[in-house]
């Protein structure tokens, strides 16, 4: 288990616990969750590229304690 922290540089910081393993679909879930936001519109981003729904946390090399960026569209 890894904890990744999603800011959204709103003054709301989100941790979640999560799996190397899960998609970043799973990560918007779990965020939309604890947000209260619904996981189609959240946009996670690190520096200029933009995180897709299919690909896992470790094939972006997201670790425990990264920051990854939370955007609403």
């Amino acid at each position: 288990m890894i904890e990744v922290i999603c800011n959204d540089r709103l003054g709301k910081k989100v941790r979640v616990k999560c799996d190397p393993n899960d998609t970043i679909g799973d990560l918007k879930k779990l965020v939309a969750a604890q947000t209260g936001t619904y996981a189609s519109k959240i946009v996670l981003k690190k520096g200029h590229s933009i995180f897709k729904d299919h690909i896992t946390l470790a094939d972006y090399e997201v670790g425990n304690g990264s920051s990854i960026e939370l955007y609403y569209s």
